[in-house]
């Protein structure tokens, strides 16, 4: 497997071999090269030289206001100051990368970290950005305002003026869909067991990073945030947008806060595991006793979501009404809202994780027929859903999975990332890199489209 690493002269070169070569000599910082960081930061090379994954606690205490993601990314070949993070805000959750040394170990390298917070809590955010910007002042000996900030999302315009106002340093504001691309791009050709396919039978079979970038090209990303954006890339830094849903995240965690009582999204996510859909939903079996193998529906199959509601409502009222049901006639008056027109009603008819999990199959159900449309239109063979709305969930991703297979009859996949939910973060965060840094053999490439 190719990694890329870069010296001090700029110059990026090539390992293909599947472990560092053995006696190369390691990058020494000195102290020329920490005063050029702090001087120049955008001029800093990250080696991703030996990436690799690391799940396990934390560095970051835990605290109820955010969440820090277990799988951060260790770079053990790394010495040179990082003087940037970065944060992606939108519309919901704001997710922010920044990059520490090892704590308590004399290894070289360090890691990024990976952290979420509701964006209604923004300013829990930017404390915590406050607080790095301190620790970056103590551990390197800048200046205050040389910590900068590279921000992405609707939230960086939002919220542009409260961050520099609280932090007192340097926002940079990137473009969303192209911070989306440059992160997705380094997921996939720099970090190994990152990217993998998903299905019942096989909950997480990693892909290898592919021997050439190029080779990756052309795909349709699918980010599922709020709403959903879908993205033909072509080439690096090369996309358009070409189509999208406004029911996203945003509809799932909306709906779901009227009719349940989950209070954030992992709440809503947890119940979802538990429910039963086939309580709410209308299956092909229920219409039509059996399966309708004919045109390749199980009887499993969702004929309509929400589709039994209507009727067993109607039912119960009607129940209710005539006074047949003696659990309705000791209905508490502490339940039925004073003023409410509403009729009385069986307490727990619709259990909020049945309701959790057929609204989360509508959802992804939905937006996994028109993934595979864009893809069919435009010919592109590989899917890729990013997007904090599929948070590792096993449902998302096996309804996601299984909509392009069954819609394609085999012939495209979907694609996963551990990381799913950062990929704009990340792409902001290699924004302060030097032009095509984090791909292999993007210097020669360069050196020949100069000429």
């Amino acid at each position: 497997m190719s990694r890329s690493s870069t010296g001090e002269t700029g110059k990026t070169t090539t390992d293909i071999s599947p472990t560092p070569t053995a006696g190369r000599p390691r990058r020494i910082t000195v102290q020329s090269g920490i005063q050029d960081t702090i001087l120049h930061p955008g001029t800093v090379r990250i080696n991703v030289q030996g990436a690799f994954i690391v799940v396990d606690e934390p560095v970051t205490p835990r605290n109820g206001d955010y969440e820090h993601d277990p799988k951060d990314i260790r770079l053990p070949n790394h010495t040179a100051i990082v003087s940037h993070i970065a944060v992606d805000i939108g519309g919901s959750l704001a997710k922010l990368v920044y990059f520490s040394r090892e704590a308590n170990s004399n290894s070289i390298g360090g890691r990024l970290n990976f952290l979420k917070f509701e964006t209604d809590k923004i300013d829990t955010c930017i404390e915590f950005m406050r607080k790095l910007k301190a620790d970056h002042h103590q551990l390197n000996g800048s200046r205050p305002g040389e910590l900068c900030v590279m921000a992405t999302g609707g939230g960086a315009f939002k919220y542009y003026d409260r961050i520099t106002e609280t932090l007192g340093v340097e926002v940079i504001r990137e473009d969303e869909m192209e911070c989306l691309i440059i992160g997705l791009d380094f997921f996939i050709t720099e970090i190994p067991t990152e990217v993998f396919t998903y299905s019942e039978d096989e909950p997480m079979s990693f892909v290898p990073c592919p021997a050439q970038p190029a080779s990756i090209y052309p795909y349709l990303l699918v980010n599922i945030g709020s709403g959903v954006s879908m993205i033909k890339v072509s080439g690096p830094r090369q996309y358009e947008r070409i189509g999208g849903t406004s029911l996203g995240g945003g509809t799932l965690w909306g709906l779901l806060s009227l009719l349940t009582g989950a209070r954030n999204f992992d709440d809503m996510l947890k119940l979802a595991e538990k429910g039963d859909n086939s309580t709410v939903d209308l299956l092909v079996g229920d219409i039509y006793g059996t399966a309708y193998n004919k045109i390749g529906l199980k009887s499993t199959h969702i004929a309509s979501s929400f589709g039994k509601v209507f009727k067993m409502k109607r039912a119960a009222e009607n129940d209710a009404e005539d006074g047949c049901n003696g659990d309705y006639k000791n209905h508490e008056e502490a339940e039925h809202v004073q003023g409410s027109v509403e009729l009385p009603h069986a307490p727990g008819t619709f259990q909020p994780e049945d309701i959790s999990r057929s609204l989360l199959y509508a959802v992804s159900n939905n937006i996994g027929q028109i993934a595979y449309l864009h893809a069919e239109k435009h010919n592109l063979p590989h899917i890729y859903f990013g997007g904090s709305f599929i948070g590792g969930h096993s449902q998302t991703m096996n309804t996601l999975s299984y909509a392009i297979r069954f819609w394609s009859k085999g012939s495209k996949q979907a694609y996963f990332l551990r990381h799913e939910g950062y990929l704009g973060a990340v792409g902001a965060f290699l924004k302060r890199q030097p032009m095509n840094w984090g791909r292999r053999n993007s210097f020669e490439s360069s050196v020949r489209n100069s000429v």
